[in-house]
């Protein structure tokens, strides 16, 4: 399943700060960024429910995220 968030992480520097975390909690996932989005759309491939999870991660690391 793919999920698509909404985020306001705007820079590489950004998701090389979240990309820990991410690998971490996404294993066996593929994500990806894609900032040239107005929305700044986070894609996750993954066969596990994540979206409460993602959401309250991205949060805790101070960005806004919300499922599209």
């Amino acid at each position: 399943m793919v999920y698509v968030f909404k985020t306001s992480v705007k820079t590489k520097k950004e998701i090389r700060q979240l990309k820990p975390s991410l690998d971490k909690l996404l294993i066996q996932s593929k994500w990806n960024f894609d900032l040239e989005d107005c929305d700044k759309i986070l894609r996750i491939d993954t066969q596990n429910e994540v979206s409460a999870t993602i959401i309250k991660l991205l949060q805790e690391k101070g960005f806004n995220c919300e499922e599209l």
